[in-house]
């Protein structure tokens, strides 16, 4: 097949002259491009011009977890006639959505790769937790991608002014990030998600029970993914995906639909952070002291704008809460940064031996 067919048919699947480009050399050696829809023990089924094949991973397991191959990634693959046919290597990936891992090895995890628009999920049939959406949100920003957030299962909700209510709250714990309202079992607001995500490759996340498998198939137009009932107790779901998998929309662009995420540690997102507080962050640079932590210190203007009711006091907690946890998973493989806690550590214990001191020493 020549490189003209061979573009056209990757296309529907993000193939573009960039993509071409930075494959030239290893089509040079007559490997040929492929997109990795799923990957599952060391294999994955990878669409190629020719079709979808199963391809082995095994030259690409390197020590470094975030380097094997994902769900989205551009693999080069050797050519047909191999049995087994090998992944050499991926390109390089533009955009990657990482979380920490369970472990206590604090290891990074690549959910998805090369995704333009990184849509959380959250369902409004149960209360929102705007923390955990904080904490999608950060990711989201420091993968390199568009966040949105999709309110699902908005026919649950009694009224208008409730849902109104919902979505601001959403709204201002979300500063710009597009969020969307719909109800996917009576296709309401689906027709601005599906222009959002054809444009573009699109992964689709949320905890179980969000309804993201009854979205992905309103996107895509037929029941692919099996749909199961949330408990009527607590509104939680059970795992219905339990893959990740890329699919090519009818209307165009290309969905990773995942399993629904119980954990969604950070991981390295301190830019990413800083985008879902954009608004502390922005206090913060008239803060008298420019390493203001925003507690006791005078002249704080963080401290004065919750105050004034500007700022919730809910927003600067999980900020400090997402940073610190941030702070301490870089620092498990920094050992400079690690050194410099320690040292912050002792100056404020030394600072609040000092200040006990004084006071006792006030009460002779």
């Amino acid at each position: 097949m020549n490189s003209i067919s061979a573009f056209s048919a990757l296309a529907p699947y993000g193939w573009d002259e960039t993509w071409e480009e930075q494959f030239a050399p290893y089509g040079a050696q007559g490997l040929v491009p492929g997109r990795v829809l799923r990957v599952d023990r060391g294999q994955c089924d990878v669409v190629t011009a020719d079709g979808v094949l199963r391809a082995d991973t095994a030259f690409v397991t390197p020590d470094d977890p975030l380097r094997v191959v994902c769900t989205g990634d551009w693999a080069v693959v050797e050519p047909e006639g191999g049995n087994p046919r090998y992944v050499r290597t991926y390109l390089p990936r533009r955009t990657a959505f990482v979380r920490s891992t369970s472990s206590k090895r604090s290891e990074g995890q690549v959910l998805a790769a090369n995704v333009d628009h990184v849509i959380v999920a959250v369902s409004l049939a149960v209360e929102l937790d705007l923390a955990r959406v904080e904490r999608f949100l950060a990711l989201a920003w420091e993968s390199g991608a568009q966040p949105v957030v999709v309110l699902t299962k908005a026919d649950l909700v009694p009224d208008a002014t409730t849902l109104a209510y919902l979505v601001q709250d959403v709204e201002t714990t979300a500063p710009g990030v597009p969020v969307l309202t719909v109800s996917a079992l009576h296709g309401e607001g689906l027709d601005v998600l599906v222009a959002l995500v054809s444009g573009g490759t699109s992964v689709l996340l949320g905890q179980s029970g969000a309804g993201k498998s009854t979205l992905a198939n309103a996107l895509l137009g037929e029941d692919v993914m099996e749909v199961r009932t949330t408990r009527d107790v607590d509104g939680k779901g059970r795992h219905t995906t339990t893959t990740r998998n890329l699919l090519a929309l009818p209307g165009g662009g290309v969905l990773i639909d995942t399993p629904g995420l119980r954990g969604v540690g950070l991981w390295d997102a301190g830019s990413g952070v800083g985008q879902v507080f954009a608004e502390i962050e922005e206090l913060a640079r008239d803060c008298r002291f420019h390493d203001c932590a925003h507690g006791t210190e005078p002249g704080c203007a963080v401290l004065a704008a919750i105050d004034s009711g500007d700022l919730p006091v809910r927003r600067l907690e999980s900020y400090r809460k997402l940073l610190r946890e941030n702070q301490y998973i870089v620092a498990k493989t920094d050992a400079r940064l690690r050194a410099e806690i320690r040292k912050d550590w002792k100056r404020k214990g030394a600072e609040g031996r000092a200040a006990g001191e004084a006071k006792r020493g006030g009460w002779r």
